[in-house]
C-alpha cells in the first residue's frame, strides 16, 4: 500500500491544480496579426457612428507601429502609424482644445527608444507634436529616461489635458511625470507640472489608467500592488491606496476602468502569469471576482461601456494576447453587473 501512496498524492495535487483555472470565456473577435509584439490597446469611440469606432494597438519593436483595427479586427492601414521606435502604451482622449474654435480627439503613445511621447489627432491621424515630446529630461541616466506607460487625463476642473508617463526603471518615489498638453498659435507643447508616485523596487511599473470622472490615476507596481493617486496636480501627491496585490499570482499588468453612472463601475486588471483578470470595485476598490478570458500573457487592456454594434451591444473589452494580436469581447461576457 505504501508503494501507491505517493502516486495518489501526485494525482490529487494534479486534480486540484487543474481545477484552479476558471472556466474560459472566448473572444467575439480576434484581430489580424501585427508584425512583431502586441502590447497595449486603446479604444476610440466614433461620435458620429459608434460602429465605425477604432481600436488602436501598439506593436512593440524598433520597427514598431500603432495599428488601427475596425470592430471586425481588420487592420485599417490608412489609420496605422508605422516606423515607430518601440512604442509601449497608448491612450486616447476626447475634446482637446487645439485653438479657440477647434477641438480634436487625440491619441498619445510612448516611443521608448527615442525617450519621448507622440501625439496625433484622431481619426485623421495627423501629428500634433512636431516629432515628439521628450520626457524625463532632468534624469542623467538613460535607463531612467525610457518611457513605457502613458495615460491621458482631462480635468473636470478646467478642461486641461495631461499625459501621465511612467518608465522602464526609476526611483522609489516620483516614478511618474505629469505633463500638461497646451496648444497655442505655434502648435502643441508639453509642460512638466508634477512628479509623483511610489515604487516598491520589485520589478517595474508599466500599466497606467486614469478615471477622468472621479479624478484618480491607478498604476500597477507589478509585484506589489495597484497604486492610486489623485490625477489633478493641485490635489497633491499623497498616495490614496495600495491594494489588490494578494489576488495576483505574480505580475500585475494592464488596467482598464469600466465607467458606470453614480461612481459605479469596475477596475479590470490583468493577472498576467495566471492568465486571468481580477475585477475590483470602482467605488471602493474592493475585490469582486476573477475571470478567465482565454488570453496568454496579457499586458494591456481597455474598455468602453456604451453599445457599439450588434457584436458589442453591451460595450467592448479589449485585451492584448501574446500571439501578435488582440482579443475583443462584448462587455456583457464579463458579468460586471
Amino acid at each position: 500500500m505504501k508503494l501507491y501512496l505517493p502516486l495518489f498524492f501526485v494525482v490529487l495535487v494534479c486534480v486540484l491544480s487543474c481545477n484552479d483555472k476558471l472556466p474560459a470565456i472566448s473572444p467575439d473577435v480576434i484581430t489580424e496579426n501585427t508584425l512583431n509584439d502586441t502590447d497595449d490597446p486603446a479604444i476610440w469611440i466614433n461620435p458620429n457612428n459608434a460602429s465605425k469606432s477604432i481600436v488602436f494597438g501598439t506593436d512593440k519593436e524598433t520597427n514598431g507601429a500603432i495599428y488601427a483595427f475596425d470592430l471586425d479586427g481588420k487592420i485599417i492601414e490608412d489609420k496605422t502609424i508605422r516606423n515607430i521606435q518601440r512604442p509601449n502604451n497608448v491612450d486616447v482622449e476626447y475634446g482637446f482644445q487645439l485653438n479657440d474654435s477647434t477641438t480634436v480627439d487625440i491619441l498619445v503613445f510612448t516611443e521608448r527608444e527615442k525617450q519621448q511621447i507622440r501625439l496625433f489627432s484622431v481619426p485623421d491621424m495627423k501629428p500634433l507634436d512636431n516629432g515628439g515630446f521628450q520626457v524625463f529630461e532632468d534624469e542623467t541616466s538613460l535607463e531612467n529616461k525610457l518611457p513605457m506607460g502613458v495615460s491621458l487625463y482631462k480635468s473636470t476642473k478646467d478642461g486641461a489635458v495631461y499625459a501621465i508617463v511612467g518608465r522602464k526603471t526609476g526611483p522609489g518615489d516620483n516614478y511618474l511625470y505629469q505633463y500638461e498638453l497646451q496648444s497655442d498659435s505655434v502648435g502643441v507643447k508639453s509642460n512638466l507640472v508634477r512628479k509623483f508616485g511610489k515604487f516598491s523596487g520589485k520589478k517595474e511599473i508599466e500599466a497606467l489608467a486614469v478615471d477622468d470622472e472621479l479624478g484618480y490615476v491607478y498604476y500597477s507596481d507589478e509585484q506589489h500592488c495597484i497604486r492610486k493617486y489623485y490625477a489633478e496636480p493641485s490635489m497633491g501627491n499623497k498616495e490614496l491606496g495600495c491594494f489588490g496585490g494578494e489576488f495576483f499570482k505574480e505580475d500585475i499588468e494592464g488596467i482598464a476602468i469600466a465607467v458606470q453612472s453614480n461612481g459605479e463601475g469596475s477596475i479590470i486588471v490583468s493577472d498576467q502569469q495566471k492568465g486571468q483578470f481580477n475585477i475590483f470595485s470602482r467605488k471602493d476598490n474592493s475585490f469582486v471576482k476573477a475571470v478567465n478570458l482565454s488570453t496568454l500573457e496579457t499586458d494591456g487592456c481597455d474598455v468602453v461601456t456604451m453599445p457599439l454594434n450588434r457584436t458589442f451591444p453591451n460595450g467592448l473589452f479589449v485585451a492584448m494576447n501574446d500571439e501578435k494580436n488582440f482579443y475583443f469581447y462584448d462587455l456583457g461576457k464579463l458579468g460586471l453587473q
